[in-house]
Parts: C-alpha cells; structure tokens; sequence
C-alpha cells in the first residue's frame, strides 16, 4: 500500500475542522512562509477550556489527520500537562493551549511579522 501525498492546505483543513469538533477556541493560522529561518510554514494556534479539552483537541486532531491524510504527528510534546500540547507535523506545527498558558507565551506576538488568518467557529 502507497502513502498519499497531502498538500499542506488539506491537513490544515482536516486540523481546523477537528479543532472546530469539539469545540476549541479562538482559533488562528500563523502563515510563516515569508519570514526567514522559520522552523515550520504555518502555526495552527487554538485555546481549550480545560486539560480534558486541551485533551480531546489534540486526540481528534491525531484521529481525524491519521484517518483522513494517513499523517502521523513526527513529535508530540505537553500531553501529560495539557496546558500546552503541540502537535509537529513538520511544515505544519499544532499548538493546543489553556487560555493562561497561551496568553502568557503570547507566541502570536512573538511571530507578528506572520500573516495571521482568524478562523471563525460554526
């Protein structure tokens, strides 16, 4: 059995509506492509609720990208906290967080010169 190659645009639409499931919130897409020396090309950023939210979100997001684009995360990291879960899908990196714990990093400052896209919730 071939592995199907996904287009970046298709896992971050399998990412935004798993986010968007289980209802996580204030969701954004950082597009990192114009800044140089990035690690990734984009930064799905989204807030849960509580650690069984940050939770669900980052288990549907692994079930939906494996079952859907046959993509595993290359690293998981925070899942036994879950106050910050990141999911690193190498040009595409997840970051689940509590609401004190993303507005304490703020990492959407810390990359502002990224285009940044709000994605509405349904």
């Amino acid at each position: 059995m071939t592995k199907k190659s996904v287009s970046a645009d298709e896992l971050i639409a399998v990412v935004l509506k798993a986010i968007d499931d289980v209802k996580g919130v204030d969701i954004q897409l950082l597009d990192l492509r114009e800044i140089e020396n990035t690690v990734c090309d984009y930064f799905i950023v989204c807030t849960g609720t509580s650690n069984t939210h940050v939770n669900a979100i980052a288990a549907i997001i692994q079930k939906q990208v494996g079952k859907i684009c046959q993509e595993k995360p290359w690293h998981v990291e925070g899942e036994a906290g879950a106050e910050w879960v990141l999911l690193d899908y190498v040009n595409i990196v997840v970051h689940v967080f509590q609401k004190h714990i993303r507005e304490f990093y703020d990492i959407e400052s810390l990359w502002g010169d990224a285009k940044i896209t709000e994605i509405p919730a349904s």
